[in-house]
């Protein structure tokens, strides 16, 4: 895995194309190494209340970017990575290859944050350019060596697997299926597994047959291609948890809506990220195991695309899910529900102490809140939510808490099944989450990321297209829960 541009930790040289320093505050400007013509322009520049100068030279270029104290620090280092992600176009631009960052801030928090924000920006999906296009498209900035102390080297080291698991994230959600079938995914996993050290074991059709995953092989029936079960786990040696952490991530490689195929514009252009819960999932457990963190975690990723063919599912059919639950099914395009409610019942067999799902699970949640945040339910109860809501502040991945109040568990009423696959029009976000919640039976949390999976413009450091959401903010919640348990 490469990010782009690369980051280590060293002292930058005078060879550097580019030099950026970040300071606090205008006083922090004294005991930069500049001229008296660089300074007079500098000052002359903060009398504008800029927050980033660049001052051109003719062999070096300086840029002096402000990470000014503020009372609210996810806003902070949400700026922070915006400001990076500004010298990362200006130096991209520039066609500057190498530079160097200097802290002059005396905190590390901020720094990280600018890192994230110039590394996420420099993302590019090229594969299918050919080789001449490519090269022309290809970002200029490919190195850049960070001078920053107060930040541990093995801290810097977890940072940057941090950051290849997100690039792992957004490959896998930009692939088209006409590479990325539900058998390719596994292979992905394994390969993700192999590098990082976690082990991935990929169930094919007729082992998903024989445990009688009822909903995953209804919503496989309209495909030519089988489906797959992955089970991935990383279990150090001596994990902070007795009872595993498991994660379950949505892996639809593509849907169509099956016969209740999707009517509306746009509906069915982008849904190659209808997996982009799956790819959080896989991201999340590299940067995991590659850091090396002491906590026992499993992800569960049931994958299938979802097509209109001669003998795909129906409206009308009832559907024995794995655990027995019989489901009627009313819509085709409820389809992540089906396939995500026989991981969740394997699930149970883990015993695990909290079960995090995610998926682009339905319109409803990305129209309620669009691209700014992600739909968030449960029972596993306040402090759980309360922290994982805390770690999606810090990371700026927010997740905004939806009720989650019996009347919506009555919709799913059916007169003739258990269950049915869909609520009312109304809150539908919400009913999908008490579907999930049926197959549970463990504390349990489910983030519909519809809405920052997949952007069809820029913003910011979230480049066009796959955005890697949930992998930041996975890490960020297992680090506070290892950070709680050593402390009990």
């Amino acid at each position: 895995m490469t990010i782009n541009p690369d980051i280590i930790q060293g002292q930058p040289d005078n060879t550097s194309q580019a030099l950026i320093y970040l300071i606090p505050d205008i006083a922090g400007t004294g005991r930069l190494p500049l001229s008296d013509n660089e300074r007079n322009y500098l000052r002359k520049k903060l009398d504008g209340e800029e927050d980033l100068v660049v001052i051109h030279g003719l062999d070096q270029w300086k840029l002096v970017a402000f990470i000014t104290e503020q009372e609210n620090l996810p806003a902070r280092l949400e700026n922070s990575r915006k400001l990076g992600s500004r010298v990362w176009k200006i130096l991209s631009d520039a066609h500057i290859r190498e530079c160097g960052l200097v802290d002059h801030t005396g905190d590390p928090e901020p720094v990280v944050a600018f890192l994230e924000g110039m590394v996420l920006s420099g993302y590019q999906f090229l594969k299918y350019f050919t080789w001449k296009e490519k090269g022309e498209r290809k970002n200029s900035l490919e190195k850049c060596t960070v001078s920053c102390p107060e930040i541990p080297a093995g801290d810097f080291q977890s940072f940057r697997y941090l950051l290849e698991g997100v690039y792992a994230a957004r490959d896998l959600v930009n692939e088209p299926l006409s590479y990325l079938t539900a058998v390719q995914l596994g292979k992905e996993f394994e390969k993700l597994g192999t590098e990082a050290g976690f082990r991935v074991e990929v169930f094919n059709k007729k082992k998903i047959e024989s445990l009688r995953m009822g909903g995953l092989l209804a919503v496989n029936r309209g495909s030519i291609d089988p489906p797959t079960f992955t089970v991935m786990e990383w279990k150090p040696a001596r994990p902070v948890n007795d009872k595993p952490y498991v994660l379950v991530g949505k892996g639809v490689v593509y849907d169509t809506g099956g016969l209740s195929l999707k009517p509306t514009k746009d509906s069915m252009d982008y849904m190659k990220s209808d997996m982009a819960g799956a790819a959080a999932v896989a991201g999340a457990m590299y940067a995991i195991a590659r850091s090396q963190l002491p906590v026992h975690v499993l992800a569960l990723v049931p994958a299938t695309d979802n097509r209109p063919n001669g003998n795909a599912y129906t409206p009308g059919d009832v559907i024995t899910m794995y655990d027995g639950t019989t489901v009627e099914v009313l819509n085709t395009d409820a389809e992540g529900r089906m396939i995500l409610a026989d991981a969740l019942s394997y699930a149970r067999q883990y015993g695990p102490e909290l079960v995090v799902e995610l998926s682009t699970l339905t319109g409803s949640a990305s129209m309620a809140i669009g691209p700014y945040g992600i739909v968030g339910m449960g029972n596993a109860g306040k402090d759980l939510f309360t922290r994982l809501q805390q770690c999606g502040e810090e990371v700026y991945e927010r997740v905004v808490e939806f009720p989650f109040w019996q009347e919506y568990r009555d919709q799913l009423k059916s007169e003739i099944a258990d269950l049915k696959n869909i609520g009312e029009r109304e809150g539908g976000a919400i009913s999908a989450g008490k579907f999930l919640e049926h197959f549970t039976g463990y504390p349990f949390i489910h983030l519909d990321i519809a809405g920052p999976a997949f952007l069809n413009k820029e913003n910011h450091y979230r480049k066009k297209g796959g955005t890697g959401v949930g992998v930041r903010l996975l890490v960020r919640f297992f680090r506070e829960i290892i950070l709680e348990k050593g402390k009990q």
